[in-house]
Formats: C-alpha cells, sequence, structure tokens
C-alpha cells in the first residue's frame, strides 16, 4: 500500500507497536503520576518497555505542580531507556516558552514585538505584560503573564487564575507571585532546555489501529489542536515543523473548529490525527481528540493506547 508520502507500506506481519498518547496534564503532578502507574499496569511490561509515548502538549498552567510535571517529563527518557518519547507543544507550552525567552527566533530576523499588531485592540482587555523584557518579547508570552481585567471565564464558568492563560499556578509553583519576571530566573535551565525543545508536530509512518475492518495500518499526525481546513497538508507541517514564530497565533496549536476535523489532504490515504487541547474526549474514524480533564480539577487526565483504542484514565483503579 502507498503511503501519503508516496512509500510502499511493508504489511508484512509483524507484532504492533504500542502507541500510547497521553493528553494534557495541565499541571496535576498526582495525576499524571496516576495515569502513568494505571498505564504501566494495563501494557503488558515488555510491550511499555518499547512503547512509543506520545504526550500531546499542555503540560503548565491551571493546576498546581507544573514544576513537578516538567521534572516528571524530563526524568523519563533515563528511567525508560527503551521507550521514545515524544514531547508536542500546546498552546500554553509556548507562551510559557515565549515569557521565559526560549522560543526560536524567526527566521526573517524580524522582531517578536511584530507579533503584537493584530491583536492589540486586546491589550487592554487581557493587561498584557509591561514588565521587564516585555519590548522583546512574543505576544503569547505578553498575553501568558498579564493580568486579565474580567475575572470570570463564561466559557468554562471558572474564575481566570491571574492571565486568560491560567498561568498564575505555574508562577507560584516556581515560587514566585503570577506576572513577575523574576520567573525568568526561577525556571531551571533544564526546564528551558525542556521548553526550547518542544515540537510543534510528529508523524510517524507506521502505526497500528483496531478498526471495525479490523487491525489497520496507518501513518500518524500528531500536533496538539489538530490540522487547519482549507490548507494544504504539506503546507502546514513544513511550517509546523520549522516552528515559524513569526506568527503571532499558531492555529494548530490554538484553533477550535477551524482544526477539529480531519483536512481533505489526509482523507485520501489512512492516516490518524491525534490532538489534545479541546477539553473533551472524541473518537471518531482516525481522528482522535485525547483532552477529557481540560485542566479542571475535577476531570481526569487520559490517555488512548494503540492499536487497541483503549481509554485509561487517572482515576481508574487497575489491579496488577
Amino acid at each position: 500500500m502507498e503511503t501519503r508520502k508516496g512509500l510502499a507500506q511493508d504489511l508484512k506481519p509483524t507484532k504492533d507497536r504500542i502507541v500510547c498518547c497521553i493528553g494534557d496534564i495541565h499541571g496535576y503532578i498526582i495525576k499524571l503520576r496516576n495515569l502513568w502507574s494505571n498505564l504501566e499496569c494495563l501494557i503488558d511490561p515488555c510491550d511499555f518497555e518499547h512503547a512509543l509515548i506520545i504526550f500531546l502538549g499542555d503540560y503548565c498552567d491551571r493546576g498546581p505542580n507544573t514544576r513537578e510535571v516538567i521534572d516528571f517529563l524530563i526524568s523519563l527518557p533515563s528511567k525508560y531507556p527503551n521507550q521514545s518519547h515524544v514531547f508536542l507543544c500546546g498552546n500554553h507550552d509556548l507562551a510559557f516558552a515565549a515569557f521565559v525567552g526560549v522560543l526560536p527566533a524567526p527566521a526573517d530576523g524580524s522582531e517578536f514585538s511584530a507579533t503584537w499588531g493584530e491583536y492589540a485592540a486586546s491589550e487592554e482587555r487581557e493587561g498584557w505584560y509591561r514588565g521587564d523584557g516585555y519590548e522583546k518579547m512574543h505576544l503569547q508570552g505578553r498575553r501568558w503573564a498579564g493580568e486579565i481585567k474580567v475575572r470570570f471565564n463564561q466559557l468554562k464558568g471558572t474564575e481566570y487564575k491571574g492571565s486568560i492563560y491560567d498561568a498564575g499556578p505555574t508562577f507560584e509553583s516556581y515560587g514566585v507571585p503570577h506576572g513577575s519576571g523574576d520567573l525568568m530566573k526561577a525556571v531551571p535551565d533544564e526546564h528551558k532546555k525542556f521548553l526550547a525543545n518542544l515540537v510543534w508536530v510528529h508523524e510517524e509512518d507506521d502505526v497500528s489501529i483496531e478498526t471495525e475492518e479490523g487491525i489497520k495500518h496507518c501513518e500518524l499526525i500528531a500536533v496538539h489542536g489538530g490540522l487547519e481546513k482549507g490548507k494544504g497538508v504539506e503546507e502546514q507541517l513544513r511550517f509546523l515543523k520549522a516552528r515559524d514564530t513569526r506568527i503571532p497565533k499558531v492555529e494548530a496549536l490554538s484553533g477550535r473548529k477551524n482544526v477539529w476535523d480531519i483536512p481533505e489532504g489526509l482523507t485520501e490515504y489512512p492516516t490518524i490525527l491525534v490532538s489534545g487541547h479541546h477539553g473533551k474526549l472524541h473518537i471518531e474514524g482516525l481522528r482522535l481528540v485525547i483532552d477529557e480533564g481540560g485542566g479542571l480539577e475535577n476531570n481526569p487526565v487520559a490517555a488512548i493506547v494503540l492499536p487497541s483504542r483503549k481509554i485509561v484514565r487517572d482515576t481508574d483503579v487497575l489491579v496488577k
């Protein structure tokens, strides 16, 4: 079978590799630890030891333990050296990285301040950051550390935690008050390196998934929000791989309805499109949205295990 990239796919029977896609964690270390333990309990030890683990982004904000969450994620490659780990960048992570100064510079040499203009009408309402270093900061870093004037989030039915991104708990996890420029020094270098190295998209050539017709071998694209409708898939992938920070808002990380569906360019070849971001669990064909938690305290953090499509939650009680 030919793939989207024009390659012939080898369909010789081999043991299907386990792939775990883990939804948005949003600063909840206990949920993350419980979910990881449940995955370890559910999956055959040998399969788990060699699994591909894809974290779908949004490690920070809302929950109280961002610093501990990042410590946990950083520790995985040494604790599980035979696993493969992919850490996608979420829209919250991009904004965190922007504030602490570790986003890649725009390739065209432009200044990050060039990203402000399109959204300038929102500056007062969102209370963009104007402290130390703001002059050379990407738009999303300023929004992330801002002080939003409207305190209640009508969409979620919750109070904002500092900024429109609910970044207050992230600042506090590093021991500084929300909106303080001291965070730039408080975040350890290894955490900055983690944020700097987050990928905007990840592709796999052969991932197995159970369907009504049996096991299907597919390509897989993992991106935090999804891919846009009406734009060429290959063009979007090039942009995401380049991590083009000239753009004030990256739709594949931040969009909603416009990145919900599998774009037409992927329907010709069987391609799994997996994301987090949307605050819900949605499985429809090869479109997988894994964000049952949405960063809300009383919601579970979920993962999907392939090829079985088994949903695992931090709240599951599993007995070894």
